[in-house]
């Protein structure tokens, strides 16, 4: 990275990371642990929405099918990436005052900055896409809305959005674990009815040498991975630690980082079960009963209420997944609007920029479906990913970078095993990437 701006330790920008909602939720001073914990808790649970939103649940659903438990450790080893990496980005915001973008456009050459930008911003554009086109099958299976006309329903969330910033930082974080924890009830109550052997899942926690040896399942562990960690939730989440109005000390920022980081570690673990239990319902239900071909999203529904025997269960399976669109599109369009104000210092209402990125997303989805179909919805849900995952490493990596240079972070430069850590973690998700996007690529 070229360092043609410096900054020094600690020191942000003219304008804070989202402006007025920037230290805008009080915090404890005095009194219990646990209750100085409770005024830091939010921002994890909306970084988590990324880690469960639509783009995730096909290969999810495919890895159960055709592989049984077996992926489950594949499904907790990136979790386990996905929590470092979220630290990271935490700290980056608390220790600089800066989120990851400002950091980019603070830090790098002028024309490095901006083609992170506009990198960036075609990642949330893909990521916007899933989510339209996750949403438009969770209506149509609900309600039996057509694909076409459930994308265009979905640019009503942008009044959402608006209406709960409007209320505040905490209303957009209570309308998130609303959500959240309807997904989590969802899931809970379909794997008590899929009712899966405990010896069999827990030694699907175990990694088994099929990943490796199995070309198909290492090709879907390839995908798990890459689906992960998603670049947007890194400039979310290292602007939105900042709305905490913790004492801008090193005292301050210590606590703060301490609590942000036990905040985004249990937030992440409830997305592990709720993506473990995709995987454990699809093995229990469909690998069981000899049908290991369901990939799609559509194929689960339809089938999920025949094999168990009860009529609840494709419904239950429906109102997560809009609970997932859903979801994502309040987290995506934050993303956007930080990702644009840092790179560019360019504000938008949040309403603009909402449609202008749902717009681009509806018509593609509407485009697709008139002339293809619902199989081409697929496809293009699955070229979504391979965006996404293009774009991963231009995130990461300045990510690794700036909270390993002393001259930025000051005293909160990560410790020389976590930098090593950082960079392995980093290694790995960029190699894994570029394979699973070759191999879409080419075919296999």
């Amino acid at each position: 990275m070229d360092q043609v701006r410096p900054a020094p330790p600690g020191q942000a920008s003219a304008e804070p990371s989202l402006g007025a909602l920037n230290g805008s939720v009080p915090v404890r001073a005095g009194g219990s642990w646990l209750w100085r914990l409770f005024a830091f808790l939010g921002p994890g649970y909306m970084i988590s929405v990324g880690y469960m939103d639509p783009g995730n649940w096909a290969t999810d659903i495919a890895g159960g099918a055709q592989f049984g438990y077996t992926l489950l450790s594949v499904i907790l080893l990136s979790n386990l990436m996905a929590i470092v990496l979220q630290a990271l980005a935490a700290r980056l915001g608390i220790a600089t005052g800066l989120d990851l973008a400002q950091a980019c456009r603070e830090r790098t050459s002028r024309p490095v900055s901006i083609a992170l930008w506009l990198i960036c911003e075609a990642a949330i554009i893909a990521c916007d896409l899933a989510e339209v086109i996750g949403t438009a099958i969770a209506l149509k299976l609900l309600f039996g809305i057509p694909l076409t006309l459930g994308a265009l329903i979905t640019a009503l969330d942008v009044f959402v959005v608006l209406l709960l910033l409007r209320r505040g930082f905490r209303a957009l974080e209570a309308f998130v674990i609303g959500l959240l924890t309807i997904i989590f009830v969802c899931f809970g109550l379909q794997i008590a009815m899929a009712a899966p052997p405990l010896q069999a899942v827990l030694g699907g926690f175990v990694p088994s040498r099929e990943i490796v040896t199995n070309p198909a399942a290492l090709y879907i562990a390839i995908g798990i991975i890459g689906a992960t960690v998603m670049p947007h939730n890194l400039y979310l989440h290292s602007s939105i630690v900042q709305t905490r109005a913790y004492p801008r000390t090193d005292e301050g920022r210590r606590e703060a980082l301490r609590f942000a980081v036990t905040d985004s570690t249990v937030a992440l673990m409830l997305a592990l079960f709720v993506n473990a239990a995709i995987l454990i319902m699809a093995a229990s239900v469909f690998h069981a009963g000899g049908r290991t071909d369901v990939e799609e999203i559509e194929q689960a529904y339809e089938l999920l209420s025949p094999l168990l025997g009860v009529g609840l269960a494709s419904t239950l399976f429906a109102v997560a997944l809009l609970a997932s669109g859903l979801n994502s599109t309040v987290t995506a369009t934050l993303a956007g609007q930080i990702v644009m104000e840092g790179f560019l210092r360019l504000r938008l209402p949040p309403f603009a920029r909402r449609l202008v990125t749902r717009g681009i997303a509806i018509v593609p989805v509407v485009v697709v479906t008139a002339l293809y179909g619902e199989q081409g919805t697929a496809r293009l849900l699955v070229l979504s990913q391979v965006v996404l995952s293009m774009q991963l490493p231009f995130a990461v990596i300045p990510l690794v970078h700036f909270v390993s240079d002393r001259r930025l972070m000051g005293r909160f430069v990560i410790p020389g095993w976590l930098k090593g850590l950082s960079w392995v973690i980093a290694a790995i998700i960029v190699v894994l990437n570029v394979k699973l996007l070759v191999d879409t690529l080419i075919g296999t």
